[in-house]
């Protein structure tokens, strides 16, 4: 079901919206947790895209990340400065094993629709970024996102050793990369042990 809320009422609705006390993080070799709470956790990066649907496709069916806000809002235009005063937008938000960090956000232009970007992107360039991510069953998720519409594989399927933290055993990832709809590049892989 979507919902229509604006901006001011996005950030004060939802109780899972609210801030929360993030679940103790799961531990990473060679990384060890700050002896004092900083300041600062990244919740989310929200990323505007051409076609909610087919970015659904990549984020919610083939990496099986969870819906968990859908809502059309209308836009000031100055927050978010894309599009004009008073267009309606579309905000998804999905996230995986976490119910406070590492969530992703679409957000399309609705009404009326932002300019179309042109072909689907096939190189990174200054102010591009990569989103890193971890999943359960790499060969069969690389291969299927590879056959969503837009979606540009850099890399494919194979075996990466990196070198440890801080004296940490080597990490050792099966993974793919490859470009969603909208230019964002996805490193996605599964840890090995």
């Amino acid at each position: 079901m979507v919902r229509t809320l604006t901006l001011a009422a996005l950030l004060t609705a939802t109780p899972a919206l609210a801030q929360e006390t993030p679940q103790a993080a799961s531990a990473s070799p060679g990384v060890e947790k700050p002896k004092e709470k900083l300041p600062t956790d990244i919740r989310r990066v929200t990323m505007i895209v051409r076609n909610m649907e087919n970015s659904l496709k990549l984020y919610r069916d083939v990496m099986g990340m969870k819906v968990n806000y859908d809502a059309v809002m209308t836009m000031s235009g100055v927050a978010l400065p894309a599009g004009k005063p008073g267009a309606k937008s579309r905000l998804v938000l999905l996230n995986g094993n976490d119910p406070f960090i590492g969530w992703i956000g679409l957000m399309e232009w609705v009404e009326p629709r932002l300019p179309n970007p042109g072909p689907y992107k096939k190189r990174m360039g200054i102010g591009g970024h990569v989103i890193i991510t971890q999943t359960d069953d790499i060969e069969r998720r690389c291969a299927e996102a590879i056959k969503v519409t837009g979606v540009t594989a850099t890399a494919p399927l194979r075996f990466q050793e990196y070198p440890g933290r801080n004296g940490a055993p080597p990490i050792k990832v099966q993974g793919c990369n490859f470009f969603d709809p909208d230019g964002t590049l996805i490193e996605m892989n599964q840890l090995l042990k």
